[in-house]
């Protein structure tokens, strides 16, 4: 097995240890950031590190492989998935994100069966496919950071926000804005992004139902 498989089958292994983190009961803050979202978030980074690595790798070294072409898509979505739920169990992100996701791959997965199944067209990565996958990366980084529930600063605040605003000094209340404000801004452009990626998989591949 070369570097780069080996890489993509790392960054599934850390999704595991990600999602136990909770459970684990750390404790502690660092800049108003509990302990254990900083380091679920740092092993994210790491996994996201991963997946732009292992594609240098393979292409690079000519280590490009069947196995390689099927893991490392399959990884990527468990790794975004497995953060998202756990944002949306902890009430910092809705529901209607993930399943926009999942209902898009859905999408994708099942044109990609269609264009084996057809000769093995392939269907490219469009500006919009490229921008999710950016989009969603840096969103779920400072979404883990995020005290406070999606859009909580941009389209309401609740009493949650009203208290924390109040007991807290001006340098952490205006940390956890700006980054409530970059979350809720970069989610958002994911959710843009997502639609479109899928309108043009649905554009390019209406081909492939012709009989």
């Amino acid at each position: 097995m070369n570097l780069a498989n080996k890489l993509t089958i790392f960054r599934i292994i850390l999704v595991p240890i990600m999602v136990i983190i909770p459970f684990l009961g750390i404790n502690g803050e660092v800049f108003n950031v509990p302990l254990t979202w900083i380091i679920i978030d740092f092993i994210f980074i790491l996994a996201s590190i991963t997946d732009k690595l292992d594609g240098y790798i393979a292409r690079s070294r000519n280590q490009i492989t069947t196995f390689g072409k099927f893991l490392d898509p399959i990884a990527d979505k468990i790794l975004v998935l497995a953060a998202m739920i756990m944002l949306v169990e902890s009430n910092r992100l809705p529901a209607w994100i993930p399943i926009i996701v999942l209902f898009r791959e859905f999408i994708v997965s099942g044109y990609r069966l269609v264009a084996v199944e057809k000769g093995g067209k392939v269907i490219s990565a469009s500006i919009w496919g490229k921008l999710k996958t950016v989009t969603q990366m840096i969103g779920i980084i400072f979404a883990f950071l995020d005290k406070f529930n999606f859009g909580e600063f941009i389209f309401r605040v609740s009493t949650q926000a009203e208290a924390q605003i109040n007991s807290a000094s001006i340098y952490m209340t205006t940390g956890q804005y700006i980054i409530n404000i970059i979350t809720t801004i970069v989610l958002t452009l994911s959710v843009i992004a997502t639609i479109f990626s899928g309108i043009n998989y649905l554009k390019d591949g209406k081909d492939l139902f012709k009989d």
